[in-house]
């Protein structure tokens, strides 16, 4: 549904003239295809939780024509991310590649899992070491705690 709509929007902003105004060549439906691929591949820089397909920011309508210059001038779509990397840095990938820079970003939600887990064995643990490290009452306290639950004040005893 969102490539419906991501092709249904660039088929629009091709044929209104806010991408590819100063193209000569008109995309053919495989580059128009993989237009709209290229941008569901890569995240708005302004919105950061959209694809370039989806959002409506002035600079996803400059990468969506940057991308409809580079199909209509003979560019693979490696060599299309490669451009946007260099130029814009992993992040403006939706699926980064793994390195030293973004480990955390992949090993984060598992890094948060085995964190949790840890924190709730040991609490756990506390709670039954706690149970069962209990001392039992004395009998001065067992008549008192009785006086209460029958409602009477408790007399003080030694």
């Amino acid at each position: 549904m969102k490539r419906m709509i991501a092709s249904v929007l660039f088929s629009w902003a091709v044929a209104t003239g806010v991408a590819g105004a100063n193209d000569q060549k008109e995309l053919d439906a495989v580059g128009k295809a993989r237009a709209v691929a290229l941008a569901a591949e890569l995240r708005c820089l302004v919105c950061q939780n959209q694809t370039i397909a989806d959002s409506h920011a002035e600079l996803a309508v400059d990468l969506r024509r940057q991308i409809h210059v580079q199909i209509a001038g003979g560019k693979s779509d490696a060599e299309i991310v490669d451009f946007m990397v260099t130029r814009y840095g992993d992040f403006v990938l939706y699926r980064p590649p793994f390195k030293a820079t973004t480990a955390f970003l992949w090993l984060g939600p598992a890094l948060f899992v085995l964190v949790g887990v840890i924190v709730l064995l040991r609490f756990l643990r506390t709670r039954r070491t706690r149970a069962q490290s209990d001392v039992p009452l004395t009998e001065a306290q067992r008549k008192m705690a009785a006086e209460l639950l029958a409602g009477a004040t408790p007399r003080e005893s030694q």
